[in-house]
């Protein structure tokens, strides 16, 4: 892959998008409530054009979307983020049907999607989910119909969204290949939620399924193939949740180089004391460099690369890593003031925790990384480690 750089359009439009989150976005996330769908924001989102580029834009501009974004407003950043995520397996899995119910209201923001996978057991190992999809039976079931049963935990937009796309086991002991995708409506019979309450601002909780029942047209995809549904999906959106990291550190960054000008501090500015001008530049170093790792790996995603899986959780886990460290040391260089409530470092400093664990955890994105090395390893016949190894 060549050595990459935005576009002249591109930075423009990155430039827009700050503008619109500081003088659109952010006032009406301002007057959300923490924990709950702020649905003013994302009917705004949807106004501005933003809510249907998730369905006709490739990954490099959702990235450029979640990055600019968060720069300015973390909460209408992640507003996108959900609807696409959860709407995400409609658009690219669903019937026709499906499609044209409720793509349209996600666009214009008049129905709040989630995507509803980790269960209370099974986060990282999704594979190892239980939420069970029963035939139904007795008279007058029909041929392709289940009973969902079990939880799910840890969804992003619940209880309050319109619809989850969901993932529950059709063959038990099958594993991976045993789950089939469903898009659910909320307001079947037997599906209740709670919210949680949580670090992360936006809002999360759990659902409960008593006998939910779903046809053959509620399935997303085929029966059994619904693992494939989701790895497609975090395949796209893996690398975004970095550009939301980047998002994070870039701002952090320039509030650290605001401050560190600013301030005086033992006869000088605070930037002129190198060991806060080493960290400062360290800072801008590990942004970059992450930076430009998300935007390759959005670019292997559109040009359709065999190694996406490990470009997408390589981009993720130094993206979200590297704004967890961007952050944390602009909060040091800060001091006591950044800890205040309301300050941006604060926010972010609750912000940033999350992405390092939902979407699979860094530790996940280490083990996906690992397998595709070893799963396209070929040992090369001059290789002295491998004559050796094979002695």
């Amino acid at each position: 892959m060549t050595a990459f750089s935005l576009e002249p359009a591109q930075l423009t439009w990155c430039d827009e998008l700050r503008a619109l989150a500081a003088e659109r976005l952010r006032p009406l996330a301002e007057k959300g409530e923490p924990g709950r769908v702020n649905r003013a924001l994302v009917a705004e989102l949807g106004s501005l054009g933003l809510l249907p580029r998730l369905f006709t834009s490739g990954a490099l501009d959702l990235c450029l979307m979640r990055e600019s974004l968060a720069h300015a407003c973390t909460e209408a950043e992640t507003a996108l983020a959900l609807q696409g995520l959860g709407a995400h397996p409609v658009h690219a899995h669903g019937t026709e049907s499906q499609r044209a119910r409720w793509l349209p209201r996600v666009s214009d923001g008049t129905a709040v999607a989630a995507f509803a996978l980790s269960e209370p057991d099974a986060g990282s190992d999704a594979a190892a989910l239980s939420l069970r999809a029963e035939p139904e039976t007795g008279p007058g079931a029909e041929a392709s119909a289940w009973r969902l049963t079990g939880e799910k935990c840890w969804i992003s937009n619940a209880p309050e969204a319109d619809f989850y796309t969901m993932f529950a086991r059709t063959t038990p002991g099958a594993g991976a290949r045993g789950v089939t995708a469903f898009l659910v409506p909320a307001d079947r019979p037997g599906l209740t939620g709670t919210p949680l309450d949580m670090l992360s601002p936006h809002p999360i909780g759990a659902l409960a399924f008593d006998a939910v029942p779903v046809t053959a047209d509620d399935v997303l995809g085929e029966p059994d193939r619904g693992f494939r549904v989701a790895m497609d999906t975090l395949n796209l959106f893996r690398p975004s949740v970095g550009a939301f990291a980047v998002g994070m550190a870039q701002a952090a960054l320039d509030a650290t180089l605001a401050h560190t000008t600013a301030r005086d501090a033992f006869g000088g500015k605070l930037r002129d004391l190198q060991t806060v001008a080493h960290q400062v530049a360290e800072m801008a170093l590990r942004t970059e460099s992450a930076r430009l790792m998300v935007y390759a790996a959005a670019t292997a995603y559109d040009a359709g690369d065999p190694d996406v899986p490990k470009r997408a959780a390589m981009a993720k886990l130094l993206a979200t890593e590297t704004a967890q460290y961007v952050v944390d040391r602009a909060v040091q260089l800060h001091g006591a003031r950044a800890l205040r409530r309301g300050h941006l470092l604060e926010h972010l400093y609750r912000e940033v925790r999350a992405p390092r664990v939902y979407e699979g955890a860094s530790e996940v994105q280490r083990g996906i990384v690992a397998k595709e090395l070893y799963r396209t390893y070929q040992p090369s016949p001059t290789d002295a480690t491998s004559k050796e190894a094979g002695a």
